[in-house]
């Protein structure tokens, strides 16, 4: 026999979830509800520190500003161009399909509250400097703290042996320990997309996935030809690695991604797939997947396109090219912005409709089908930080033999 390993059990989990909440309806859920939120919870409760040590720790294990700027530079080209890659996917697709165009829906939610629709672009990019570090810690507010992180790991990088050593090793050790609670969660994951799926079916049924059809499939659609076409020619072509053998080992990562719609809530496991599953270093790992799963949301930002071009077109509004342009660079730019937490998308969303003068309860046509959507789509964004990951640890001379 096979040894039964955390994929076929988390695999295991999501099916009898799905069986479970479609059997047993909502009197499944004083049963799955408390092992969703523990889980959920068990989750949160590593992210933070998980960062910071794995921030400080891929920083100084960088070792020189030089090699900082050089991984820095690599891993932001990275970012920038998946991202215009996922997005033209979508707009050329929402173009030509015109899902929106003629529609007639009757599925629209009223939008209650939206607390960060009045955040600018010059808003978001602010945020990246935290005015107190130690308060963006305790508000779980990622950008400040991973900024604030890099700087911290850099100054250490220059500081003289006698506190450069002791400080390093400290963080290390710190981040070492960390990924021990971190196995630890992990093994509750079956447990807790049982209960995550079982929940989401009995609520909102398995009807969810044919509400606003076409406008689903046009999103499902983009975010398959980024992943399966997209992101694996640039493994082949930039990575030198054979892209199956690569994600057959993040099977783990996108049930739990596709389970929990967080991206920061699959960093521990993309971090231990990535790394044991594919051989990409310690050094490249922790200091990119931190990083992409706050700036880099392919999947994100393809969503904000298609759905913003989709509201328009519901809405007999026209969006001329320059206005197109101005949602494909919004789009980018928003999708940088947002944490790796459920359902954001639709807070940048309303950025973007603000920027092209479309309204704010057009949010509302969509949010049937988001939940579902944001399964998908953060499976996406958790890959690319993945792939990226490899990317990046070929050009800077790795040798992978595991995905070769």
């Amino acid at each position: 026999m096979k040894k039964i390993t955390l994929t076929h059990t988390i695999f295991a989990g999501i099916i009898l979830g799905i069986a479970g909440g479609s059997l047993l309806g909502p009197a499944i859920l004083p049963v799955a509800e408390p092992l969703a939120t523990l889980f959920l919870r068990l989750l949160r409760m590593v992210i933070m520190p998980l960062i910071i040590t794995s921030i400080l720790s891929g920083v100084l294990s960088i070792g020189t500003a030089r090699g900082l700027g050089s991984l820095g530079l690599k891993t932001g080209i990275y970012y920038i161009t998946t991202s215009l890659l996922a997005i033209c996917t979508g707009q050329l697709l929402v173009n030509i399909f015109r899902p929106g165009a003629g529609a007639s829906i009757g599925l629209q939610e009223q939008v209650t509250e939206l607390p960060a629709a009045d955040q600018s672009i010059k808003d978001l990019l602010f945020r990246i400097i935290p005015e107190n570090p130690f308060q963006s810690i305790a508000n779980g507010d990622v950008l400040p703290v991973i900024f604030f992180c890099i700087l911290f790991g850099f100054f250490i990088t220059r500081l003289e042996d006698d506190y450069r050593l002791p400080l390093t090793r400290v963080i290390q050790g710190a981040f070492e320990a960390m990924m021990q609670i971190t196995r630890l969660v992990l093994w509750l994951a079956p447990l807790g997309v049982f209960g995550i799926n079982a929940k989401l079916v009995a609520t909102t049924g398995i009807g969810a996935f044919k509400s606003l059809g076409f406008y689903f499939l046009i999103v499902l659609a983009g975010l398959f030809i980024h992943a399966l076409v997209s992101l694996p020619l640039l493994l082949k072509l930039v990575g030198r690695v054979k892209p199956f053998k690569h994600y057959r080992n993040l099977l783990p990562v996108f049930f739990t991604a596709f389970s929990t719609s967080s991206s920061m809530a699959t960093l521990p496991v993309n971090l231990e797939c990535t790394h044991k599953g594919s051989g990409v270093s310690d050094k490249i790992t922790n200091f990119t997947l931190p990083i992409g799963a706050t700036v880099n949301m392919d999947g994100t930002a393809l969503y904000e396109c298609v759905a913003v071009i989709f509201i328009a077109q519901v809405y007999g509004i026209e969006l001329n090219f320059s206005q197109q342009l101005v949602v494909v660079m919004m789009s980018l730019l928003v999708s940088v912005g947002a944490a790796g937490i459920p359902m954001v998308g639709l807070v940048m969303m309303s950025i973007i409709l603000r920027a092209v003068n479309l309204p704010l309860e057009g949010v509302g046509i969509i949010l049937a089908v988001d939940r579902i959507l944001d399964m998908f789509r953060t499976t996406v964004n958790v890959l690319s930080d993945s792939c990226g990951a490899v990317i990046v640890a070929h050009l800077e001379g790795e040798e992978l033999e595991k995905i070769r």
